[in-house]
Order: structure tokens, then sequence, then C-alpha cells
């Protein structure tokens, strides 16, 4: 016959060492599912904008444009990456996400300045500019059609004597003519 043994030190380290290792590791894959430190978050799907730059009076392409594109975020620049026009007259960047609004500017010598805001709502985008000689300098001391735009300038009609009223004669730019 067997005679029953009370449990040891021995068997009793052992059974702790056994608890505390199944804690651990109970432990361990409780750690795995919390998410510690940064979270990866992958880049937005970008566009390819190619812009291709040509003369208004031959189309021919203009080459070595300065092409700075803006992105804009609500309605802030948020920097400025220039590229220049190869001998086709054409640029690509697609690094701008889909969605956004991108303020391209064109600089070219020989040919006035050209900026326009371009919202990016497609993979890919597709944009051409003619660019015009320059025009006369712009002087206020002459008299204007105001029929037709000078040189770029927007008129307003909350200026005074730019909507077509002569200015009042309590005009502090103008002083009081006398009699």
């Amino acid at each position: 016959m067997k005679q029953d043994v009370p449990p040891t030190k021995s068997t009793s380290a052992r059974l702790a060492v056994f608890v505390f290792a199944v804690c651990l590791s109970a432990q361990l894959l409780a750690q795995d599912t919390e998410h510690r430190g940064r979270k990866y978050k992958p880049p937005p799907p970008t566009a390819k904008i190619t812009v291709t730059v040509v003369k208004a009076t031959n189309g021919k392409p203009v080459e070595n444009a300065a092409v700075v594109f803006h992105p804009m975020k609500d309605g802030k620049d948020e920097g400025g990456l220039e590229l220049k026009t190869n001998e086709d007259g054409r640029v690509s960047i697609d690094v701008i996400p889909v969605g956004d609004t991108v303020r391209l500017q064109i600089v070219a010598h020989g040919f006035q300045t050209y900026g326009e805001d371009y919202e990016i709502a497609t993979d890919s985008k597709d944009i051409t500019v003619k660019l015009k000689p320059p025009d006369r300098q712009y002087s206020i001391y002459e008299k204007h059609d105001s029929s037709k735009e000078q040189g770029g300038a927007e008129s307003s009609d909350d200026r005074p004597g730019q909507s077509g009223q002569k200015p009042s004669s309590s005009d502090p730019a103008k002083p009081p003519q006398s009699n």
C-alpha cells in the first residue's frame, strides 16, 4: 500500500513558479492588444498634377518657367514647392493629397505672372496655362476705359472713384477746390 506523502517545499515552489509564469504570459499577451506609442497613420492618397505652360500668342511651350505649387489648408498657405518646366513646357508633381486646394503660380521671364487656385478632386489633373506677354504699366495719372480690365487689377466698387462715381468734395485724397 502506498502512503500519502505531504507536499514538500519543492512541490509548492514549482507550483508557485508555474502560476507566476501563467500570470506573466497572460499579462504580456494583454499588452499586445493595447496600442502603445505613436499610432501609424497611412499618408492620404495623392494626385498627379501635370502643368503645361505655353505662349498665348502661338501655343509654343515655355521652357524654364518657374511653376510654384502652394498647398492650401483652411485658406492658409502651407509652404511652396518650385519646379522648372522642361523643353516641352511641362512639369509634374505627385505629392498633393486628393481633395486639397493648390495655389498655382507661374513666373517666366518676358511674360505676365500667372496665379490661380485649383481644387484637386481626382487622382490626376492636367492644367494648361497660356502665358501672355506683359501689358503696359498701369498708371493712375492716365484716363482708362472702365470696361476693360487693366493688367490683372481687379476693380472694386467699395473704393471711392472706382465705381464710375465722381469723388465727393469731402474726399480726403483730393483737396477742396476754391472758386
